[in-house]
């Protein structure tokens, strides 16, 4: 019999190799002949003084715990099965294997298990997540440093690649 809790599980792993894919993006999208010399332009620097006092390990680690934290909270954007499920889990006669709102969850699942668990879905969500919750960050932050439209629309540029990917991988991973 079908239980709630089935389709609860967070698979880590995709959220793990969802997280790995901002390095290459931000590897590229960063390198000084896509973005990078724009970036340095707007931020001042100079390939010397970004190398000057520069902790690489660190700042990897640092980056890889963020990328994990946005996947993380991208995944649940991401793969909708969890909302249901999600209202549900508190009721106790719910969680009852003869419970009615068990039949309601078999014929659910056999309709729409796997339904909008795919790449392009993931991409779509991801890339709202993007524009709606990144950019505005971005935005605001740079609004306060009274940095210019370019560099906002770098920074935002890579969120929104990244966040778009980190939601296609993660929705196409069951």
């Amino acid at each position: 019999m079908y239980q709630i809790t089935r389709n609860m599980n967070i698979n880590f792993l995709a959220i793990f190799v969802a997280s790995l894919v901002t390095f290459p993006i931000g590897f590229t999208w960063y390198h000084p002949k896509v973005m990078g010399s724009a970036w340095m332009r707007e931020i001042g620097a100079t390939q010397e003084s970004m190398s000057k006092d520069f902790n690489m390990t660190k700042t990897m680690i640092l980056s890889f715990l963020c990328s994990f934290f946005i996947a993380f909270v991208i995944n649940f954007m991401v793969v909708h099965q969890y909302s249901l499920f999600s209202l549900l889990q508190d009721i106790p006669e719910a969680m009852k294997p003869d419970a009615k709102i068990q039949l309601l969850l078999n014929g659910n699942d056999i309709a729409y298990g796997s339904k909008y668990r795919t790449f392009g879905h993931g991409l779509f969500h991801g890339l709202l997540a993007g524009l709606f919750f990144a950019t505005p960050v971005v935005v605001q932050n740079a609004l306060y440093e009274r940095r210019r439209f370019k560099y906002i629309a770098i920074h935002a540029g890579y969120w929104i690649i990244s966040s778009a990917l980190i939601g296609g991988i993660i929705c196409v991973w069951e």
